[in-house]
């Protein structure tokens, strides 16, 4: 999923591409679902949405069977994909709106998360995401790490609908200068490589 506003000059579509190229080379039998948050976004949640959400299917009008086709769709992709690669580029310390808003539609009470004597648990279980970040300055460490709220905002969400096993690729300090923006991509372009390996 590509979640850039950018159609040209993004390194994070870049580098997501590259990534589901190797994807495809390694297993060339897999399904790819692909979604570009940018061409076709997913739309913010409004008071007729949630209404429809939590009023019980076999309760709904045939308005609110409508309004819940697309975000029913987004679930049964995530609940059918056995790998999930997000492609999110860093924009005001955290994430896209686009992709803020697919989190909306697929994070949903008694779907993908439910309530226990002990708390929430998540629903969503035996699933590898990968996240493909791009950054103008450098949040994984040093002083700006406290304003990352991208990577602690998406560990948080995801291992809350139950998507604890994630791994970040991360092209950080892309604002810093040339040869900052040649190390990052050397330095994601090796970690996929030994994601997915020939």
């Amino acid at each position: 999923m590509r979640c850039s506003i950018r159609s040209t000059g993004s390194i994070s579509r870049q580098l997501t591409a590259e990534f589901l190229d190797k994807w495809k080379a390694a297993q060339p039998a897999d399904v790819i679902v692909e979604r570009n948050l940018a061409v076709d976004p997913v739309p913010h949640l409004t008071e007729q949405v949630m209404g429809a959400f939590y009023t019980p299917a076999e309760q709904r009008s045939p308005e609110q069977v409508q309004t819940v086709q697309l975000s029913d769709a987004l679930l049964a992709e995530l609940f059918s994909a056995d790998i999930i690669v997000l492609g999110a580029p860093m924009y005001n310390f955290s994430i896209s709106s686009s992709l803020k808003a697919w989190i909306d539609h697929v994070t949903r009470a008694g779907l993908t998360f439910n309530y226990k004597e002990t708390g929430p648990v998540g629903m969503v279980q035996g699933k590898k995401v990968y996240v493909v970040t791009a950054r103008g300055g450098v949040y994984s460490q040093g002083p700006a790490q406290s304003m990352d709220f991208q990577e602690t905002y998406l560990r948080a969400v995801l291992g809350f609908i139950g998507l604890t096993d994630i791994t970040f690729v991360r092209a950080e300090g892309l604002a810093m200068g040339d040869s900052a923006v040649d190390a990052a991509l050397s330095q994601s372009r090796q970690l996929i490589s030994e994601l997915v390996p020939d």
